[in-house]
């Protein structure tokens, strides 16, 4: 499958895929999981804050690039990254797979076009994130696959 850089005109499809593949997370795990209080004080405008965080993704003034896997069909998935020259670090900061393309090792030849991406642009490391609730098993085992360290975080919420 094709990988190419980001356009312009990749912006709606790429916001439409990434408010799908993670509208699970919010509204079936971390909603009923944290309780109304908290999420709306978090994330009640989820969509909306993608919607300005995908906009936002590409800019490459600011080192910030996006690759996008395309089919015949649209957009199967994209990878975004950026890359701290100075500490010579780069940052996976999203990745979003169609479900119809998960499975096929798609993040993975993402995942490894951003890290070559970052190697030509001078970093040496790399740092990606994901949670660490059951939707985002499949993130882990994939970042794992890759080689990456897991180093646990532990957030706590609570109504007050």
């Amino acid at each position: 499958m094709p990988i190419r850089a980001f356009v312009p005109d990749d912006l709606a499809p790429l916001i439409e895929l990434t408010i799908d593949t993670f509208r699970p997370f919010y509204e079936d795990s971390f909603r009923p999981l944290v309780g109304e209080v908290v999420f709306a004080g978090l994330h009640d405008d989820w969509r909306g804050d993608y919607r300005k965080q995908i906009a936002e993704l590409y800019a490459p003034e600011r080192h910030a690039y996006v690759a996008v896997a395309e089919t015949e069909d649209g957009i199967a998935g994209y990878v975004a990254w950026s890359v701290d020259p100075a500490r010579r670090t780069g940052s996976v900061t999203h990745l979003a797979v169609a479900a119809r393309h998960r499975q096929h090792r798609l993040g993975t030849t993402l995942c490894e076009h951003a890290f070559a991406q970052m190697r030509t642009l001078g970093a040496e490391s790399v740092e990606i994130g994901t949670g660490g609730d059951s939707f985002h098993a499949p993130a882990r085992a994939l970042y794992e696959s890759l080689g990456c360290t897991p180093f646990p975080v532990t957030y706590y919420y609570r109504e007050l």
